[in-house]
């Protein structure tokens, strides 16, 4: 379809011909995603003709046909100057009806209502296009205070609502806008029925019934998955909602809506999807919210009077946190895509470990159990254990650091505790970073319960390499048939070779201080002669 002739024709104001070419053309190019260079200016100039159009009164058949048009272009970003505009922008934003209008239709019957409901969903896909591809869009779709608009929007349609399509893109666009534009996401954080508002959507999506303050009723073990639709509105509403809870708000009602939040992710990690896949999609996106909140709020998670849990963990409900052990251990297992998929949930257990008791306790008992068979290195196995220490050596930085942290915090910030179940080899990069390599504890205060040793692990712990965390078998001595003149040879032949290693600055020897952090080792010697110097002149 060459592009000169539907730009003719929409100069000669023919709504038919527009409409029937414009159909044609989209019918073409529905799955274009990527377009040659050479009709660049052509499709400037059509993106600004349809936006023509749209600013005249038309058929609502049209005006979705042309929009749909407008959809397709938005995926190249080469030509959203025009729709990039405030014009623009407000045109498409009307189009939507963004704002407390948002469904007020014109009262005509149902195949109006119907066309009219299509250009609302086509007007908010090819804002959400937009707002994704071009810079200059995001920054005027924030000047106008499109974000407040798609609230108003939702609010004026009773929250979730909406019809399904136009629900959907209202929060994508929202998402969109907040996860792009940080004043968005801070106005969007200091709206008062902002969080209300996306609650109200989770709500009716995941169909909550509240049993008490903070409690939602347990699922129906009867009642079926969540359907699609209802699942796509809630992932959207919690993309949003991670956005905004990135801000920190101390304000009292906001701490009470976050306390719900929580009490419907808990409710959320006990439900699952059609699919597996959609299911674990849904538990990654409240994992990452949870992780926004903060530590106090997360007893809702395991505080449910209407369902007690063991005395031995005080009467808690554990069933969300074994669902976040198995989370956790799938990701493991997985063995890709750490850095998104395992940070998220290893961050929020050791944070609520670190909070509260009753949850450090259950998850240790689960991943750290009293040591019996120490025969092989911390890593070698296929224990919980043995997987998250060997990701304390992970070539990335931040999953080591989030899988050595977790650790830490089961062992309550005791660097014997963690060296014991992980081997000092392993944990020297997290003891290193927290200038505990001469020992001692973390800055957190834990309780006073005492950790208890097995038998087996009593009668072998004197037999333990604290370097590898195991028993080792017993190796030859290779000085055992050496004189001393050959031993101190040896020595002298190894202080050689580091000293030239240290000169040519390929290795620098260094040593610990007395605060556990490491420094040059020549500071390090100055330091204990220093110290000796002083003792004897006492």
């Amino acid at each position: 379809m060459e592009l000169s002739i539907i730009l003719s024709q929409i100069e000669n104001e023919n709504e038919e011909e527009i409409e029937r070419l414009l159909h044609e053309y989209n019918t073409e190019n529905c799955r274009t995603f990527s377009f040659e260079q050479k009709e660049e200016e052509a499709r400037i100039r059509l993106c600004r003709a349809l936006l023509g159009v749209l600013g005249r009164v038309a058929q609502p058949r049209c005006q979705s046909t042309c929009l749909e048009t407008l959809r397709i272009l938005s995926r190249d970003k080469r030509v959203l100057g025009p729709v990039g505009t405030r014009e623009g922008m407000l045109t498409l934003a009307r189009l939507a009806r963004v704002g407390p209008d948002a469904l007020r239709g014109s009262g005509e019957d149902d195949e109006q209502a119907e066309e009219e409901e299509r250009v609302v969903v086509e007007a908010l896909k090819c804002l959400c296009n937009v707002v994704f591809n071009s810079t200059q869009a995001q920054q005027v779709g924030a000047d106008v205070q499109l974000a407040q608009g798609l609230c108003a929007s939702l609010h004026a349609a009773g929250g979730g609502a909406a019809p399904h399509e136009v629900g959907l893109f209202s929060l994508r666009l929202l998402f969109l806008l907040s996860a792009l534009r940080s004043d968005v996401r801070g106005m969007l954080r200091k709206e008062p029925r902002a969080l209300a508002l996306l609650t109200d959507v989770l709500e009716r999506a995941l169909d909550v019934h509240w049993a008490g303050p903070y409690e939602v009723a347990p699922p129906d073990p009867q009642a079926p998955p969540i359907p699609s639709q209802e699942n796509e509105r809630a992932m959207e509403a919690l993309k949003a909602l991670f956005n905004i809870t990135l801000s920190d708000s101390s304000d009292e009602d906001a701490e009470h809506q976050l306390r719900l939040l929580v009490a419907i992710m808990r409710h959320l990690l006990l439900l699952s999807t059609n699919m597996e896949d959609k299911t674990e999609e849904a538990h990654s996106h409240a994992i990452n919210l949870l992780s926004n909140i903060s530590t106090p709020c997360l007893d809702v998670l395991i505080d449910v009077p209407g369902q007690p849990g063991p005395e031995e963990y005080g009467g808690k409900n554990m069933a969300v946190v074994q669902v976040l052990l198995d989370f956790m251990e799938k990701r493991v297992d997985r063995g890709s895509n750490y850095k998104e998929g395992l940070t998220p949930v290893l961050s929020l257990m050791a944070e609520g470990s670190r909070q509260h008791r009753e949850i450090r306790r259950y998850i240790k008992a689960k991943v750290l159990p009293p040591l019996k068979d120490v025969t092989n290195r911390p890593e070698v196995g296929t224990t919980i254990r043995n997987k998250l220490v060997r990701l304390m050596t992970h070539v990335d930085m931040g999953v080591k650091q989030s899988a050595a942290e977790f650790l830490f915090v089961l062992c309550k910030e005791s660097v014997d505790n963690l060296v014991k179940y992980t081997g000092y080899g392993s944990a020297a990069g997290l003891l290193l970073s927290r200038g505990l390599l001469a020992g001692g504890r973390g800055d957190t205060q834990y309780s006073e319960d005492e950790d208890s040793d097995t038998d087996e692990y009593k009668e072998a712990k004197p037999y333990i390499n604290p370097i590898t965390g195991h028993v080792e078998e017993e190796q030859p001595n290779p000085m055992e048939e050496m004189t001393e003149e050959q031993k101190e040879y040896e020595a002298q032949k190894l202080v050689n070779m580091i000293d030239q290693l240290s000169r040519q600055q390929l290795i620098k020897p260094m040593g610990v201080r007395k605060d556990g952090t490491l420094a040059p080792l020549e500071e390090t010697v100055r330091a204990c002669r220093d110290n000796s110097s002083d003792s004897d002149s006492d």
